[in-house]
């Protein structure tokens, strides 16, 4: 698998109800578990003070990327994803 790292900023909808972002938020937390279970999400972060993620993510290509992980997010038709393609460095400490 290719792995990504994958930029998420959300935008709630003016007018959505809370109860409905509580809802969707609950149905995001289950399927990243599952997404990690995969192999899919890898590692996720949160700059401080910021309402986006960082992640490092794998699929086979950037199509199955788009269509088969990101956009199975319970929050994706509010989600912005900006995704950079990265392969390991020669020199990444944490290469086996």
């Amino acid at each position: 698998m290719r792995e990504f790292i994958v930029e998420i900023t959300t935008t709630i909808p003016g007018g959505t109800s809370q109860s409905e972002v509580d809802s969707l938020r609950a149905l995001e937390a289950v399927r990243a578990k599952e997404l990690a279970a995969n192999g899919n999400l890898v590692r996720l972060w949160r700059p401080i003070g910021e309402m986006r993620s960082i992640g490092l993510w794998q699929a086979d290509d950037e199509d199955d990327l788009h269509a088969n992980v990101l956009g199975t997010l319970p929050l994706s038709p509010w989600m912005a994803f900006q995704v950079t393609a990265v392969q390991p460095h020669p020199n990444d400490p944490g290469r086996s």
